[in-house]
């Protein structure tokens, strides 16, 4: 039974197949192995958990606003994910004030982070739509 689950389970129709969610899955890797690694010790628990906490709510809460059964609910979990990509770039600010990262480093974060936030406000923008729709429909 579980083997046919497996088989048949069709990922294009779950929120990794979400541009939103790929883009921050990219904006995740690139603070793994980019940015995180450069932080001081004695940040790893403050900074760094932060970073982290924030970087894992962005793709999260992209899944978990999927998986809600009503529209409503989705949009206001794709809003706290935005609100993690913005407490991301202050973070990111942080990290080059205190010299962990250089400017390019900086620039490319700044980058991960807009295409994120492009790709997520657009997300935001299509589930209202069906939103509206859906509820013309029900007139």
């Amino acid at each position: 039974m579980a083997e046919k689950l497996c088989t048949s389970y069709k990922s294009y129709k779950d929120f990794t197949s979400l541009v939103a969610w790929k883009c921050a899955r990219e904006l995740k890797i690139y603070f793994y192995t980019c940015i995180l690694t450069r932080i001081k010790n004695e940040e790893k628990f403050i900074l760094a958990h932060q970073i982290r906490k924030a970087l894992i709510s962005v793709t999260a809460n992209i899944a978990e606003g999927y998986g809600r059964y009503h529209f409503k609910e989705g949009i206001q979990f794709y809003r706290i994910s935005r609100a993690s990509l913005y407490e991301l770039k202050d973070h990111l600010i942080t990290c080059f004030d205190l010299n962990y990262i250089s400017m390019e480093e900086l620039k490319i974060g700044f980058n991960h982070i807009e295409k994120s936030k492009i790709a997520l406000n657009g997300f935001i923008y299509y589930t209202k739509k069906q939103l509206k729709n859906s509820t013309l429909s029900e007139d």
